[in-house]
């Protein structure tokens, strides 16, 4: 072998042994780029529309400062496989994922899920705050009047009290608020459905509507849930009877704002078509979300004789056949409480 051979064969050993020096320094560049945590002040949404490259996705988490060298993530997404599977949705970034954590993510199709909970005894106006207030919701109905609101809804010339499921709501980023009420009014429209199917015979209720505006009573009248049919027993029986309901939270709702946490005397005889006390029969729309036990409650009365109940200030209600053993309750539990 020559000499200017055994020289050239040198070199070319120098330059590859270089080579694979420098790869191997590109090669722990690239893992610590990708295995970097990121740092947020606060979560982000990072939305991947159909048919987004992991070019494009590179250039925007170089953007955002994500990964130092985009080309990085397009180099490790295509040794993994990746690079042709992301799908398309919006994804939760938080501080310490890592560029790579982040691929992985948008390749299962972990998108972000969101969730909003209505509880029972909301009023619409309290559902209209969390809507407005909820995160990822794409907000279409915020500043409408009542009634452009449930046009808007398809629900023309009905009344948005009482006429939304209680329930929690998983939603995706951007759904729209006019989507999940929607939603919320077919499920509360299947319930009242089935349960309207199978309610006890003879009821005095004329339509469903009417059953849903009893249900709303009961919600607001007790939380317990072996009271309710009892509760429920008691309203039927006073409508059976002609006697007027006499229920507390039908004034209070049809007081409003005016209601300052005190119920008074002048506030049970000043009338207003939700005042049970000066009126007969069923206020004219629910008062609330009545849930589901509420709506079974209504349209399955417990038997009994019992025309008043008081509460005893624990949550619990003594119930009365006759006005004297109610006002004797009454006198015991809630001196100075008007009779129901």
């Amino acid at each position: 072998m020559t000499l200017r051979i055994k020289r050239w064969l040198g070199l070319s050993a120098l330059a590859l042994i270089a080579l694979a020096g420098l790869a191997n320094l590109v090669w722990q560049d690239m893992e610590a780029s990708l295995q970097t945590p990121v740092t947020l002040a606060a979560p982000e949404i990072f939305e991947l529309e159909p048919g987004t490259s992991i070019a494009t996705v590179a250039e925007r988490f170089g953007a955002r400062g994500w990964v130092r060298r985009p080309e990085y993530l397009r180099l490790d997404a295509r040794l993994h496989q990746q690079a042709a599977r992301l799908q398309a949705g919006a994804y939760e970034i938080v501080s310490g994922e890592t560029p790579r954590q982040m691929i992985a993510k948008f390749v299962s199709g972990r998108v972000k899920v969101y969730q909003l909970t209505f509880a029972e005894g909301l009023r619409f106006a309290d559902i209209q705050r969390l809507v407005n207030q909820a995160p990822g919701l794409k907000l279409t109905l915020n500043g409408l009047s009542q009634a452009e609101l449930m046009n808007r809804l398809d629900l023309t010339g009905a009344s948005p009290e009482g006429y939304f499921f209680p329930s929690t709501y998983f939603y995706h980023y951007k759904t729209t608020d006019r989507e999940l009420l929607q939603r919320s009014h077919r499920k509360l429209t299947e319930i009242l459905s089935r349960e309207w199917e199978e309610r006890t015979p003879g009821l005095p209720y004329g339509s469903p509507e009417e059953a849903l505006v009893m249900a709303s009573i009961i919600e607001r009248e007790t939380a317990r849930p072996d009271e309710r049919p009892q509760v429920s027993g008691v309203f039927v029986r006073r409508l059976e009877k002609g006697m007027k309901l006499q229920t507390d939270p039908t004034v209070i709702y049809g007081l409003g704002e005016r209601f300052d946490g005190n119920l008074r005397r002048a506030d049970l005889e000043s009338d207003t078509p939700y005042n049970t006390y000066t009126r007969k029969g069923l206020p004219p729309t629910p008062i609330c979300l009545p849930g589901e036990a509420s709506i079974h409650a209504a349209m399955h009365p417990a038997a009994g004789d019992a025309l008043y109940f008081v509460s005893r200030g624990d949550g619990s209600h003594v119930f009365s056949a006759t006005l004297v053993a109610h006002n004797a309750a009454v006198r015991q539990f809630q001196s100075g409480a008007a009779s129901k």
